[in-house]
């Protein structure tokens, strides 16, 4: 198997702290930049999987980098540059403790708890009749806390504001982006012969202004059905094609596991690991319409540091 970015371990020049997520690895520097790594690491049902996936972080680092370029025009984004396949340079944003999730379609944890028998989420109302995979009659917001262990909860809007997690006119803002954000990201799918089924998107303040920040559409975040093929399956009741993550949280359910307690995660074997790769690369090139080109992981982390160094000019 080719070699994977499975952590980092940086010292850069005026770094301040490391946070290590389950995915990226985000060094703070002085002047209040972030160099974020998008690392090969993959998770699931909150857990970190065993064996690191070849080129997942550089296709969500780069997915998140055509996105946020796409988007910019809508809102201010954290951005300063992207100098390695594996990186992102931005401004630090104060980060809103909710994820804004946005959903078009009945499906995943929001199917999970229509079949259960549920028919308000996060407040808000879904409509009897529907079933899996269905186009809701509009979008619907589907918030959850942001939770630095553990797992995300679901919260209304009511919830949120009664809390006093974010002020009522931010919210309102983070509302207005976060449909604007799934409008413009369904309009590029559509263009790719894709449908944006749900996303989350995380935002920030820096100095009194709203900012996007983290990643926006990828695999990680999103899940995407072919265009020419939902109709006719949606009609027979089959499973849709899909391009997400979903399909190693089924490999993993198969197998045993779904983040409950005293279950042991299973360990991808090579072939499955590959088959993941591929999906990653698939998507990448489904959705910006452009080749992959896989990086050399020889010295890999040099190459990074390099970069990062350049970037700052040190």
């Amino acid at each position: 198997m080719t070699e994977a970015l499975k952590g980092t371990d940086f010292y850069f020049p005026g770094q301040k702290e490391v946070y290590n997520g389950k995915v990226r690895d985000v060094y703070t520097l002085q002047n209040d930049l972030l160099v974020m790594v998008a690392t090969d690491r993959i998770s699931a049902f909150d857990h970190i999987l065993p064996r690191a996936i070849p080129y997942k972080g550089q296709v969500l680092n780069q997915i998140a980098s055509f996105f946020l370029d796409a988007c910019s025009d809508i809102i201010p984004t954290w951005v300063v540059a992207s100098p390695d396949p594996h990186i992102t340079i931005g401004k630090y944003c104060q980060p809103y403790k909710v994820e804004m999730v946005v959903r078009g379609y009945l499906s995943g944890h929001a199917w999970r708890e229509y079949r259960d028998g549920k028919r308000t989420i996060c407040g808000v109302e879904m409509p009897d009749g529907m079933k899996e995979n269905d186009a809701f009659p509009e979008p619907i917001l589907t918030p959850t806390t942001k939770a630095s262990e553990g797992h995300d909860e679901d919260i209304s809007r009511e919830e949120i504001l009664r809390q006093g997690i974010v002020k009522e006119e931010e919210y309102v803002q983070l509302e207005e982006y976060s449909r604007k954000l799934f409008q413009r990201g369904t309009e590029i799918a559509a263009q790719r012969g894709l449908i944006l089924v749900d996303t989350k998107y995380e935002f920030g303040n820096r100095e009194g202004v709203v900012h996007l920040i983290d990643e926006i559409h990828t695999p990680d975040s999103s899940r995407y059905f072919y265009k020419d093929s939902y109709a006719e399956l949606q009609e027979k009741g089959e499973k849709q094609r899909q391009l997400s993550k979903e399909f190693v949280r089924e490999w993993l359910i198969e197998n045993g596991f779904q983040g409950l307690e005293g279950q042991t995660i299973p360990e991808m074997p090579d072939e499955f690991v590959a088959k993941v790769s591929e999906r990653y690369i698939e998507l990448f090139e489904k959705i910006t319409g452009s080749e992959f080109k896989k990086r050399s992981y020889e010295d890999v982390e040099s190459q990074i540091e390099e970069a990062v160094l350049e970037h700052l000019k040190i």
